[in-house]
């Protein structure tokens, strides 16, 4: 049995890894962002659909769940936008400082989506996380575009975490992801009829190098991620999963500076902003499962 947890364990902390990771892809792959996550959510939707058919998975839902998942795709689609976005703008180390605040956001939209009062030391923790974005806001103003697509990608990840825990308690991952992507797909592809002049020969010629990265974003990064983290919360709590995912910064900056050591360069306020903004992540994290333990004693 402690085997068995502790290989799920090191099983997740590889998914914090991979997400960290993603960051890095969106560095490596040359197109832009809109393109990169129009082949993102299109690969990934074929794999997980392929994964739906093997494992003999039922996808049928109400209209009513089609809508809101529809909507959930949107949001996932203009999160990996803005956030890929703030790389190309800026780099990996400031899309992943700005994604941190997600939790600040999150503390502001769950309790209007599950009706509950606000925490004090929420309050407190989202004044924390002003002062690190403005700690990086002052030393890194040349990048204050990536700054503020990572903000909104953050903003975008936090409500979509929400809605996506409303759903959960409805339909399987494996169904909420396939819709999701799907509706993803439909939506980029509109706004590019729309307001790009539609689809070219060009948007679909891919160097070998691009192709494997996305491959890799796609089918590792989103379609293995999504339905794996799954199978780990069967045995380790959601608690314990959302916590160590709160280490994808962390982790993908590390990885940023080892292989981007030019690009990734910062001075040392953002390293302090950034510290201040993850640390309080963190506590938040640590502070809520002390408030459930307390909740399940009495």
């Amino acid at each position: 049995m402690q085997n068995a947890k502790l290989k799920n364990y090191l099983h997740l902390h590889f998914l914090v890894f991979i997400a960290g990771f993603t960051a890095i892809l969106g560095e490596l792959i040359s197109i832009s962002a809109i393109p990169l996550v129009w082949f993102r959510m299109f690969m990934a939707s074929i794999l997980i659909f392929i994964y739906i058919k093997v494992a003999k998975v039922d996808i049928r839902i109400s209209p009513k769940s089609v809508i809101k998942l529809f909507i959930a795709g949107v949001i996932i689609a203009i999160h990996w936008i803005t956030f890929f976005g703030a790389i190309e703008v800026a780099n990996v180390s400031i899309a992943l400082a700005m994604f941190s605040t997600g939790a600040f956001f999150a503390s502001i939209i769950e309790p209007i989506v599950f009706k509950r009062k606000v925490i004090w030391y929420e309050i407190i923790f989202g004044i924390l996380v002003v002062i690190g974005i403005f700690l990086i806001t002052q030393s890194e103003i040349h990048y204050i575009k990536g700054i503020i697509l990572g903000i909104s990608s953050a903003f975008f990840s936090s409500l979509f975490a929400v809605l996506n825990g409303k759903f959960l308690q409805r339909h399987s991952a494996t169904v909420i992801s396939f819709y999701e992507f799907i509706s993803g797909v439909a939506f980029i592809s509109l706004f590019i009829i729309l307001f790009r002049g539609g689809f070219s020969i060009e948007f679909f010629k891919l160097s070998v190098a691009d192709f494997g990265y996305l491959f890799i974003l796609a089918s590792v990064c989103s379609a293995y991620a999504f339905i794996a983290a799954v199978h780990v919360m069967k045995v380790i709590s959601p608690y314990t999963v959302v916590l160590s995912y709160n280490l994808e910064p962390v982790y993908g900056i590390i990885l940023a500076i080892i292989l981007f050591p030019e690009k990734e360069r910062m001075s040392i306020n953002f390293y302090y902003g950034a510290f201040i903004i993850i640390t309080t992540v963190m506590l938040n994290g640590l502070l809520k499962k002390k408030r459930l333990l307390k909740r399940k004693r009495s």
